[in-house]
């Protein structure tokens, strides 16, 4: 049976990694005889995995080569849309969480390990063409990174409750303990630093790390709490729980809170591109993406894959996003 001749108006998201879940968008899409036969990604035969009159869904092939890829639909054959596959940048890694930049330009990236186990490295240092080299080690469960405003990386353990305080060297040393099962981070302008203790305490410890105060206070979560901070310099966080759908938080100085969004399955990693728009990972089995959350209008998924757990923006404004046991980059996502 001939298909018939529709224009594909469009795709969505416009970065995936394989495995990854791709929209093809039009109007009137026929019904599709042969799934297994019209859809290809780079050259690549994908599976058809939904159809319906507007769109159709397929699975990114594992053959798919990084870059720029060609989107073709054998009822649309005039058409051809392009979807970027990352890079992978390094593996055999295990986050729980966002890597980070310095102001160097250098990517940090924790290495987790099993609860309780210590692990030869806590953290790496990734330089762009994705060798990588220990920043540090000793630190047992190393779970969240962030970067101070003076440049110092800071990293948290689940394991111990305490932050670490990293100098250029890569010694560790104390900054701050006590703080339960210490996830997420976040610095302030002025230096303090927020610090998310998953059974359902947000800890304020001040610029010296001398004095600990609790901030706020939410539900606990089941994985980890998350935090950024904003441009705004409010306090944006997650804490997925068991619940089908969960929120996004913005906390202001004072520690009162708003709910931004509360449709997220699994919400984890946050991060701030370039131009100040928030970016949150969705970590739902089978569906997890890097959500866009421009100031008005609705989030759109710029980055699909599986096992997506956190993201970052490099000086370039490349998006380097991270799955539980890999870092994948992707040039500017419009």
């Amino acid at each position: 049976m001939a298909l018939a001749a529709v224009t594909l108006t469009g795709i969505d998201p416009p970065g995936v990694l394989a495995g990854a879940r791709l929209w093809l968008r039009g109007a009137g899409v026929p019904a599709l005889p042969s799934p297994d036969a019209v859809v290809s990604v780079g050259g690549t035969l994908a599976r058809v995995v939904f159809a319906a009159p507007d769109r159709v869904a397929v699975e990114v092939p594992a053959a798919t080569a990084p870059g720029r890829s060609a989107v073709r639909a054998a009822w649309s054959p005039g058409a051809t849309l392009f979807v970027e596959v990352g890079e992978p940048l390094a593996t055999g890694l295990n986050h729980v969480d966002s890597p980070v930049f310095d102001r160097q330009g250098r990517l940090y990236s924790a290495f987790s390990g099993p609860r309780g186990q210590g692990t030869p490295v806590s953290v790496y240092r990734i330089g762009g063409d994705g060798g990588r080299e220990t920043f540090t080690d000793g630190i047992v469960n190393a779970t969240s990174l962030t970067i101070a405003p003076e440049g110092e990386l800071f990293v948290s353990s689940r394991y111990d409750g305490t932050v670490y305080r990293v100098r250029e060297d890569g010694h560790a040393d104390v900054f701050a303990s006590d703080l339960g099962v210490a996830c997420g981070l976040a610095c302030a302008p002025d230096g303090s630093l927020f610090v998310g203790d998953r059974t359902g305490t947000i800890h304020r410890v001040s610029r010296d790390g001398r004095r600990t105060e609790t901030f706020a206070t939410l539900a606990p979560s089941v994985a980890a709490f998350h935090l950024a901070m904003g441009p705004d310099a409010q306090l944006y966080v997650t804490a997925p729980t068991l619940a089908t759908h969960d929120a996004l938080y913005r906390f202001d100085a004072s520690g009162r809170h708003e709910i931004l969004d509360h449709t997220f399955g699994r919400p984890q990693g946050l991060g701030f591109d370039a131009h100040g728009v928030l970016h949150v990972v969705e970590a739902l089995a089978g569906v997890s993406a890097i959500y866009r959350m421009p100031a008005s209008g609705a989030k759109r998924a710029v980055v699909s894959g599986p096992g997506l757990v956190g993201v970052t923006f490099g000086p370039a404004g490349e998006v380097v996003a991270a799955t539980t046991d890999a870092l994948y980059r992707f040039s500017l996502i419009p």
